[in-house]
């Protein structure tokens, strides 16, 4: 697996996932802006400078040398705008992702664009052979992208979230 802080950039058909940088928080917190995003995750919309704090821990990297955090901002191509972000904790062969498009931005498509074209990147480019993310019960958006990215409920629970897994398409495989 690459040991770089700092993942490399990924496309997909309508999207750039850009490495996440400290200068993305004013435009994210924008995206990030509406209360609607936080009903099943809990919290409330950052403000401009508490995000540009925590997108400078992140950047910065895991401090377990074992562990990496990838990050990246999803640009719209079509546009030029931020429209959300996807995450990847790291560890060996297993990764832990999460997804968030801003409101103005769900319904589309993107979400599962962006969580599927993430999972490929992964298993190319970090060497990903799990995936693992964790998604609220309530939430039917998020698991028709958990499911579109080939990943299926289990009996496991965190914090109030389903754990749902599978194995992303390995490069190379039938």
């Amino acid at each position: 697996m690459p040991t770089t802080t700092t993942p490399l950039p990924f496309t997909t058909a309508r999207l750039d996932a850009l490495p996440l940088e400290p200068a993305y928080a004013e435009e994210m917190a924008a995206v990030l802006a509406d209360p609607a995003l936080y009903v099943f995750t809990g919290g409330s919309p950052p403000d401009p400078t508490a995000l540009r704090s925590r997108y400078e821990r992140q950047s910065a990297g895991s401090p377990d040398p074992g562990e990496r955090w990838w990050n990246w901002v999803l640009r719209v191509r079509a546009d030029g705008v931020l429209a959300g972000y996807v995450q990847a904790t790291v560890r060996g062969p297993r990764a832990e992702i999460a997804w968030v498009l801003g409101t103005p931005w769900q319904g589309r498509g993107y979400a599962s664009e962006a969580a599927k074209g993430l999972a490929a990147h992964l298993a190319e480019a970090g060497g990903v052979r799990e995936l693992v993310a964790h998604v609220h019960p309530d939430h039917a958006a998020s698991e028709a992208v958990a499911t579109a990215v080939g990943l299926r409920p289990t009996g496991e629970w965190e914090d109030g979230e389903r754990r749902w897994t599978g194995n992303p398409l390995v490069p190379g495989a039938r």
